[in-house]
């Protein structure tokens, strides 16, 4: 009922910026819980926001630090996540998913997109 597109990932340097986008298809976004997760080489997927159906409250995991800001636009089926002060460890595969319940846990995200890989250099 949902398909999830990211993009936006690269390559940058230790304090750089990137912004992610994920824009949806299907379903209308105000319908779930959205979140950004990601996957680095070797290790298992991991939670880094969520943001609810209204957007006005959101989550972030504890690496975040600040750094992050998940956002939501739900007239336009678009999810955003603006990473600044990048650091070396960012560096994975990260994915947008769609969940019917509020939740950190990968296991209940119904819809994922392909995702897109941000490189971070020292």
């Amino acid at each position: 009922q949902v398909q999830l597109v990211e993009s936006g990932g690269g390559l940058v340097q230790t304090g750089d910026s990137l912004t992610l986008t994920c824009v949806a298809s299907g379903r209308s976004l105000s319908n779930y819980y959205m979140g950004w997760f990601r996957q680095g080489p070797g290790k298992e997927r991991e939670f880094v926001a969520y943001i609810t159906f209204s957007g006005k409250s959101s989550e972030y995991a504890n690496f975040v630090e600040g750094r992050f800001t998940i956002s939501r636009d739900n007239a336009n089926n678009t999810m955003y996540l603006q990473m600044n002060n990048l650091k070396p460890e960012d560096t994975a595969v990260y994915y947008c998913a769609a969940a019917l319940i509020n939740t950190r846990a990968p296991s209940q995200y119904r819809y994922w997109g392909p995702g897109t890989q941000v490189t971070v250099s020292s």
